[in-house]
């Protein structure tokens, strides 16, 4: 029986009912939408065998990005940076296909900078049509939950309440008093995973006690397709190509100081921003609200319970300044997907997916991989944020230095497309990969 309230008995039968799948998984986000669909585009379950708990179509934004809904028409103030690898996540699921074209847009070239040193990226360099894609968050997440759907997951409107898990199955009992059993549960319910909780998942990590800032702008220059990056000691403030010429802004600051920018008016608040970027896109216009979430770095000790696991944020959440967390999360849905290939016998609840051999070969895997992206990342974060004059200036040197080394720029490069390191081989066995 797992630890924690996980143990804490049984629902009443009285009230109760039972259902019986293959998988559950909690989350209704992005990346458990993406789950259900690659178990499901594996054959790794039959329709109707795998199960999503859905806790609120939105549950996976921060509070005070959900309180600041762009109209339909309007792109959402949640966009994610895509990887070529998480694009073709999104593919297998049946997912980007159908993504309006309207609501994603090709990146070319990245540009970081701080006050002495440059360094782009060009796709051209790579003989890649682009690096990635910028995809807005309430599109791309309805387009996996259809996908999903369509594939024959069932998405089910209720909350989680316990789990129960002994090393044959795994049941859960949900707020409406129904229990349901399965082979594995997996908890993609985001960085307050109330899954992690109910199975005793200890976090470590630490608050940054700053804030991102997000916004769409209008600059007087073209984006050129770029994705912009600047490096300030109060924190990074990046533009995000968007396809109608705009760029959307994720500007982390000191959270006193993100308060007193949040509450600027329409004008004030685009002229910082111009300052802010030493006017490399020319005035900065803002064209909606502008909303916040709190950035901290945690990791959960421990990935995997008897036929339990972690995938997303609720297993590790990094530092956005390299636009990666959508794209871990990706990735351990597809090394999951990986792993579980390799122990079921069939489609039809009699193979050995869940058992606890397999979920440790995953957690070795993935917790390496996330350890070492978020650790980079927190470490990027302290360098750049470092007034000393000496840090300053080897920071400065080592950004034009790379940006002379060829080889030492690609490997960069292909690492954040997900081009390279430990990548489930079935991502590009595809001929025809995603453009």
């Amino acid at each position: 029986m797992s630890a924690g309230r996980a143990s804490a008995g049984r629902a009443s039968a009285g009230h109760a009912s039972t259902g019986h799948f293959d998988f559950l998984i909690v989350g209704g986000g992005v990346v458990g939408a993406a789950m259900a669909g690659l178990l499901l585009a594996r054959k790794l379950a039959t329709p109707g065998r795998v199960a999503v708990i859905d806790e609120g179509a939105l549950a996976a934004a921060p509070v005070s990005v959900r309180a600041v809904t762009a109209p339909e028409s309007d792109w959402d103030l949640r966009v994610f940076a895509l990887s070529r690898a998480s694009q073709q996540v999104l593919d297998i699921c049946g997912a980007w296909a159908a993504l309006p074209a309207q609501k994603r847009c090709a990146y070319e070239r990245m540009c970081v900078w701080d006050a002495k040193g440059t360094l782009t990226f060009d796709c051209a360099a790579l003989g890649e049509p682009n690096l990635g894609f910028i995809a807005e968050g309430r599109a791309l997440q309805a387009e996996c939950r259809r996908a999903a759907a369509a594939a024959g997951a069932v998405f089910i409107e209720a909350t989680l309440q316990e789990v129960v898990a002994t090393d044959a199955q795994v049941r859960v009992r949900l707020h409406d008093g129904r229990e349901l059993q399965s082979q594995l549960l997996i908890g993609a319910d985001g960085a307050d995973s109330t899954t992690r909780t109910l199975l005793g998942i200890e976090t470590a990590g630490h608050a940054y006690h700053q804030d991102a800032l997000v916004a769409h702008v209008r600059t007087e220059k073209p984006h050129r397709s770029t994705a912009w990056q600047r490096f300030l000691p109060t924190g990074p403030l990046a533009f995000l190509p968007l396809p109608d010429g705009r760029s959307s802004i994720v500007w982390s600051n000191a959270r006193a100081e993100a308060g007193r920018l949040r509450a600027l008016d329409a004008g004030a608040f685009g002229e910082a921003v111009t300052t802010a970027s030493e006017g490399a896109l020319g005035a900065c216009e803002l064209t909606t609200a502008v909303a916040s979430f709190p950035l901290k770095l945690q990791y959960a000790l421990d990935y995997v319970r008897p036929r339990a696991v972690l995938v997303g944020d609720a297993a590790h959440t990094v530092h956005p300044l390299a636009g990666q967390g959508l794209n871990l999360g990706l990735m351990d849905c597809a090394c999951l997907a990986d792993v579980l290939g390799g122990g079921v016998a069939n489609a039809s609840g009699t193979g050995y997916a869940g058992e606890h051999r397999q979920l440790r070969r995953y957690e070795r895997w993935r917790r390496s991989e996330n350890l070492l992206a978020a650790t980079a990342m927190d470490g990027l974060e302290r360098l750049f944020a470092s007034n000393h004059s000496l840090v300053a200036q080897l920071r400065s040197a080592g950004l034009n230095a790379v940006g002379k080394m060829p080889f030492v720029k690609r490997q960069l490069i292909e690492r954040a497309m997900g081009l390279s390191g430990d990548v489930p081989e079935f991502l590009f066995a595809k001929s025809d990969q995603v453009r």
